[in-house]
């Protein structure tokens, strides 16, 4: 008697011990979900060693989605979100050059900026390659838009009445497309299509074109380089 009297309890406290378990479900912490990475605030700063990049990467789409421009005042970090302005001062010669942040790297010890090569050049850092820089932190200049957009590019086509022709089908079929142009010795009209708020939203419409073509890829939109409906854009001579 004693001995059942004993299993009966035991099954008693194992019943509880299950029902108390069953009645509390975990629950994903918060902390595991991926949230935004908060702005920095102007005036932090950081000192390392800067290089530079070019050739091959010139033309490519870089980490935030647009088309790396070497020419232009761009630059990697490996932490920094996407459109922090940076100072950059070369501590060996005090010249300074502005950037945005819009690729990810240099993933060399010791590093801490890739410059594009018209940053690099700005602080006389083509020759030597790599110096000591301090980073500071900056506000967004005055005249640079708030609300960035992005879009998908589908084509680049060297004849422009071609490349109206497949603007004008996907704005049809998508309710925005523009054409886009990258000058050259052969100048090229890129096919954008979409006006998207975020990378994210950016991208969803990428994977709906790629069921079509699979080469399509999510692009920063530039205002510079919009060419108006029915207006080809001026283009440089060879």
């Amino acid at each position: 008697m004693l001995a059942v009297a004993a299993c009966i309890l035991v099954s008693a406290s194992c019943g509880k011990k299950h029902n108390r378990v069953a009645r509390v479900p975990s629950m994903p912490s918060p902390r595991t979900a991926p949230s935004p990475r908060p702005a920095i605030s102007p005036g932090y700063t950081e000192e390392g060693i800067a290089s530079w990049y070019g050739i091959p990467f010139n033309g490519r789409p870089a980490a935030d989605g647009e088309i790396y421009n070497m020419e232009t005042l761009v630059a990697a970090h490996r932490l920094m979100p996407f459109n922090t302005w940076l100072r950059v001062t070369n501590l060996n010669n005090g010249k300074t050059v502005d950037v945005r942040v819009i690729d990810r790297g240099p993933f060399v010890e010791g590093r801490i900026i890739d410059l594009s090569k018209a940053a690099a050049r700005q602080i006389d850092l083509i020759g030597p390659g790599t110096a000591r820089v301090r980073l500071e932190v900056i506000s967004a200049p005055a005249d640079v838009p708030i609300n960035d957009f992005y879009s998908v590019q589908v084509a680049a086509l060297s004849v422009y009445q071609n490349a109206e022709r497949l603007r004008d089908e996907y704005a049809r079929r998508f309710g925005t497309a523009q054409l886009a142009i990258k000058q050259g010795k052969t100048p090229l009209w890129r096919v954008l299509v979409g006006k998207e708020p975020s990378i994210e939203a950016a991208r969803q419409l990428a994977s709906l074109l790629a069921v079509e073509d699979k080469s399509v890829f999510v692009v920063r939109l530039d205002p510079s380089a919009i060419v108006p409906a029915s207006e080809p854009a001026r283009t440089e001579q060879p």
